[in-house]
């Protein structure tokens, strides 16, 4: 899978992100220089495409071929528009449930997150272009295939979908301990999107303060918190009970 999902060499990743290719990030060699590569910074910058500098000696172990101080790992699915998907999905008739991924970095959890989200009918997962899990094969893994039967969409910053789904008239609930109100306290009747947080900082302040409603699970242990595949679990099957009723 790994092969499968993955381009190596400063002009290859030029051409394929000019032909069109969904790249998720390219791993650029530390202190590199010259024309070419300064090319592909570029065409990253141009493109919005996540990147970051690596020593060489990861960009080895990525990969055996002669990478010239790049690697890109290739997104096997192609991203949905948000406003387009918002639509046929209000435009549909059901009531609408998304679901937002504020920067989850561990790709077990994000494709665990998918494959529930998958089952609970979730009409959409909206993450972030930058500084999230990619989609690799181990996304794939960990979602039993239910990647391939959800859509995903990337946004430049989780707020601008916030924005526009309060503009469609879907209300935004954000997964955090930061609020009295748990999430048997919330209506998930109506049209709604349920925001995660990333897994070391849950969800980023700015985007608490803008959000419709906070909801937490109520923890009955010593232990703090959850891990978020599985309170996003729990949030999602509320909203399933109460649409079931």
């Amino acid at each position: 899978m790994q092969e499968q999902t993955q381009i190596f060499g400063i002009r290859a990743i030029i051409e394929a992100i000019n032909a069109g290719e969904t790249i998720d990030k390219v791993f650029l060699q530390k202190g590199l220089k010259g024309d070419l590569f300064s090319e592909l910074e570029f065409v990253l910058r141009q493109h919005s495409i996540n990147s970051s500098y690596v020593p060489v000696e990861k960009l080895n172990r990525l990969t055996k071929g002669n990478h010239q101080g790049a690697v890109a790992q290739i997104s096997p699915i192609a991203f949905h528009d948000l406003e387009n998907l918002v639509m046929q999905v209000t435009e549909s008739g059901k009531t609408p449930l998304f679901l937002l991924l504020d920067q989850l970095s561990d790709v077990r959890n994000f494709g665990a997150i998918i494959r529930t989200a998958e089952c609970t009918g979730v009409d959409g997962i909206i993450i972030q272009k930058k500084g999230g899990a990619p989609v690799n094969g181990d996304t794939i893994k960990t979602s039993a295939g239910a990647v391939f039967k959800i859509p995903i969409c990337k946004v430049d910053h989780i707020k601008d979908a916030v924005f526009y789904m309060q503009a469609s008239g879907i209300k935004v609930v954000a997964a955090t301990e930061k609020t009295n109100e748990t999430l048997y306290d919330v209506d998930f009747t109506e049209p709604c999107a349920i925001i995660m947080g990333s897994e070391d900082r849950g969800i980023n302040p700015s985007t608490l303060k803008v959000v419709d409603a906070k909801a937490k699970l109520p923890l009955l242990g010593e232990i703090g918190s959850l891990n978020v595949s599985v309170a996003c679990g729990a949030f999602l099957y509320e909203a399933v009970r109460q649409r079931l009723k």
